[in-house]
């Protein structure tokens, strides 16, 4: 059974890798801190896939902590190839296109706190990712 965020008036504790996975552009994520109430941040675990798609944010701002890499890695930032390896961080600004290169596992900090809906394309008309499917509402079992 996954352990949820324990709330307190003053701070909230949570087990990423006791949190169950959901289906992402980027693989499959562990979210923590999201919530109606929490506007302010969110962080991920996500495992990233060789099938990454490149996707930009109109309003979030990204922090990543690359924790470890299968082989070469690299993150494409609005079209240019970065190598990163473990305890590389990144900041992505809104806007910035960008995707990882390579199977890795990486913390995300999203500010504000994550928003399914500010997931955008350049490959798709407008629209807004969980109308297309892309975020399940039951968690995916890895």
């Amino acid at each position: 059974m996954p352990v949820m965020p324990q709330r307190s008036q003053n701070y909230e504790v949570a087990q990423l890798d006791q949190i169950p996975a959901v289906k992402c552009p980027c693989g499959f994520s562990r979210r923590a801190f999201v919530s109606p109430d929490n506007p302010v941040a969110t962080i991920h675990m996500v495992d990233i896939q060789a099938d990454a798609r490149t996707h930009y944010h109109k309003k979030l701002t990204e922090i990543y902590l690359i924790l470890e890499t299968e082989g070469d890695a690299f993150m494409e930032l609005d079209g240019e190839l970065i190598p990163v390896k473990p305890m590389t961080s990144i900041f992505i600004k809104p806007g910035c296109r960008h995707r990882a290169v390579g199977k890795m596992r990486i913390v995300n900090i999203p500010v504000p706190a994550f928003d399914p809906n500010d997931e955008w394309f350049d490959d798709e008309p407008a629209h807004h990712e969980d109308e297309a499917g892309a975020h399940p509402a039951v968690p995916v079992e890895r």
